[in-house]
């Protein structure tokens, strides 16, 4: 259509106008009409008027002087030279909207102004509004944009001062809570310590209340232990009374086992035989010893001890008495027989002038069934012997007492070396190798020659004292006793290297062997053998002594104890008597060898024995010795053991009470063993040939 040509014609002009190559904001099309409304609006002054008449319109006015012919397009420059804004362009677009001057410009000034602002054509007009208007609305936009910064600012102002407050309130809050949990604390503290104080003084007074009872409890039982101790005074009085009683008993029955000796002075009374008083006599002496041994163990006697030794005295002296009547009436009748025979040889003599005097024939026990009455002591030979080796002993005590005696310290230093140098080796005799056993025996063998020996760091000899060989030769000897007495007690088989290393050094230096018997003897009588015998007068503690007990504080040791030792030394001294040093000079002869044995032996048979303890040291003598005594004397050994079984077995039997017979019968189960098998086994800890090789 012609009309649409002409529409599209019409708008390629106006793209192609001034205007129409203007450039505008988008958001115009959407206020468009809000634009347009605004422009046909009545005008009114913007606020910004004042600031337009008081910085534009002085600084034009020179400007609007120029002629009139000047172009007017500088007229809206000056005019625009205010700051954009677009939403300030109604405002200021039409010439009503300027506002008089404030009294400093004259009203030609204004008129003037007015006219040249009026000028310009209507697009010009138009144009200027717009830019004044997006003058006005930039300027809007910087007061909003500062109003909204401003704002914004006061709201930071305001959050921080919030954010600051609630801080505050946080920090309060917190140090409240922790106030309120402190307090919350301290108050469970505060009650937890109450009720600790309550507990405290509870636990106090409960303390309080079992302190009270346990000091009644103390009070009673130390009024208790009071009492207790002056029952146990009454009893150890009472009982130390019997106990002195029982030893007056023992006593008495001691010095009336003395009148029964089968040696009486009537022993030419051949047609009686007194044996059996003096055994009867023995078997009550070992019932009273036997009584005191077991009370020693127990402590004090009892009543009924106290009674079986008074009727042990009262049997002892029926027993006296009978013995006395016995022998009253072989007296009567000896001296009838006497009479008569003297009647008879006077007759005799009448008829046969020149007859022999008849001679007494000795009788025989009935029957042959008893041994004649046994020994209680021992010969006369053999207490020589004994008393010249404690004579000896004594002379060796008093030929060193300058030594033992001295008060200087360099003698007692000496004497101290020289006690180790000799005692310390003896103690470290074992049965480890053969080549320990030769040291240990050259270095004794040493200090008794004289030689310098290590001991303690230093060399001691015995040539530093001109007494100190006889010291060292008392002291070694009493070492080996000890020995067997404590170690050999309590290890039989250590009885063999002990008795091997004495009898070398016995084989080298005899006078050792001598002490060594001496003080044997001294502590074991049996080992002569030798009954000590009580005499009138000695105290009972002393005679004990005798016998080989240790008394200590009036108190005498058990019977195990003393059976211990007493089996250690016979141990010893029947390895001693069998054994030479392997080293030494095989063809001398033994200095104390198995011919006293055998001479132990046979004394040991002829005389009485002793309740549990002939027993026991037959037993040890046997075991150690027998086999070597077997191959010695061969028949004649089983001989005596014969002997032992069928005529000392019951000897022992009848005076060993039921309470001690262990040691009879293990030596009676030895001994018929021995016989069944025809053979003393090889003792325990017998040393063999290859122990020297090692």
């Amino acid at each position: 259509m012609p009309s649409e040509g002409r529409c599209w014609e019409t708008l390629q002009a106006l793209r192609s106008s001034d205007k129409g190559r203007l450039s505008y904001h988008r958001d115009w099309l959407l206020r468009g009409e809000e634009i347009l409304e605004e422009c046909m609006s009545i005008p009114e002054l913007s606020s910004y008027s004042g600031w337009v008449v008081d910085h534009i319109l002085p600084h034009s006015h020179q400007n609007r002087l120029l002629s009139e012919n000047s172009t007017l397009s500088s007229v809206p420059e000056e005019v625009l030279s205010i700051p954009k804004s677009p939403t300030r362009h109604a405002e200021v677009s039409s010439p009503v909207s300027l506002a008089a001057p404030s009294g400093t410009q004259s009203q030609d000034e204004y008129s003037q102004a007015k006219f040249v602002v009026l000028r310009p054509s209507r697009g010009m007009e138009v144009e200027g509004c717009i830019r004044m208007y997006e003058e006005v609305h930039r300027m809007k936009g910087t007061k909003g944009l500062r109003q909204w910064q401003e704002e914004q600012e006061r709201k930071v102002r305001v959050l921080s001062e919030m954010a600051s407050e609630q801080l505050k309130r946080f920090d309060e809050r917190k140090s409240l809570k922790q106030h309120k949990e402190y307090q919350d604390l301290r108050e469970v503290i505060e009650k937890s310590f109450k009720e600790a104080q309550g507990q405290q003084e509870k636990l106090k007074e409960e303390h309080r209340h079992r302190a009270k009872i346990l000091n009644l409890k103390l009070r009673e039982a130390e009024q208790q232990r009071l009492r207790q101790l002056e029952q146990e005074r009454l009893r150890k009085e009472e009982g130390q009374d019997r106990l002195r009683r029982l030893y007056a008993l023992q006593e008495e029955v001691l010095q009336l086992n003395q009148q029964l000796d089968p040696n009486y002075k009537h022993k030419d009374l051949l047609r009686i035989d007194l044996s059996g008083y003096g055994s009867k006599g023995n078997q009550l002496c070992g019932l009273i010893s036997g009584i005191i041994r077991t009370t020693s163990e127990r402590g004090f006697p009892t009543l009924e001890d106290e009674a079986m030794a008074e009727r042990a005295l009262q049997e002892m002296r029926q027993v006296l008495t009978g013995l006395q009547q016995e022998i009253s009436k072989a007296i009567e009748e000896k001296r009838r027989r006497d009479e008569k025979e003297a009647k008879e040889k006077q007759r005799g003599l009448q008829q046969q002038p020149k007859a022999e005097k008849e001679t007494p024939v000795p009788t025989h026990s009935t029957g042959g069934k008893h041994r004649e009455g046994l020994q209680v002591k021992a010969g006369d030979s053999t207490m020589q012997w004994y008393q010249q080796l404690q004579d000896a002993s004594n002379q060796y005590v008093l030929a060193f007492d300058g030594l033992t005696d001295s008060k200087d310290h360099q003698s007692k230093k000496i004497k101290m070396d020289l006690q180790k140098a000799a005692t310390i080796p003896v103690s470290q005799i074992s049965t480890i190798a053969g080549s320990q056993l030769k040291e240990i025996f050259d270095k004794i063998n040493n200090l008794l020659l004289g030689k310098a020996v290590p001991c303690g760091g230093r060399a001691v000899s015995v040539t530093n004292h001109p007494q100190g060989l006889n010291f060292v030769r008392y002291k070694l000897a009493e070492k080996f006793v000890k020995q067997g007495e404590e170690e050999v007690a309590s290890h039989h088989e250590a009885a063999f290297p002990i008795a091997v290393v004495a009898s070398g050094i016995w084989e080298l230096h005899p006078k050792v062997g001598e002490l060594i018997l001496a003080h044997l003897h001294k502590k074991c009588p049996y080992s002569v053998p030798f009954y000590p015998a009580f005499k009138e007068g000695m105290a009972l503690e002393e005679y004990q002594k005798l016998l080989g007990y240790q008394v200590k504080d009036s108190k005498v040791e058990q019977q195990d104890n003393f059976l211990k030792r007493m089996s250690g030394m016979i141990r010893l001294y029947a390895a001693i008597i069998q054994l030479r040093w392997p080293y030494g000079n095989r063809q001398g002869v033994h200095p104390h060898g198995l011919n006293h044995g055998w001479r132990w032996l046979a004394q040991m048979l002829n005389m009485e024995p002793l309740s549990d303890v002939t027993a026991t040291l037959l037993f040890d003598f046997l075991e150690v010795c027998g086999n070597a005594l077997m191959k010695q004397y061969q028949i004649q050994f089983w001989k005596m053991m014969l002997l032992i079984k069928e005529e000392y077995f019951p000897r022992i039997e009848a005076i060993t009470s039921s309470g001690q017979m262990g040691s009879f019968i293990r030596l009676k189960q030895f001994l018929e063993k021995c016989l069944h098998h025809r053979e003393i086994p090889t003792p325990k800890g017998s040393l063999p040939s290859s122990f020297w090789r090692s």
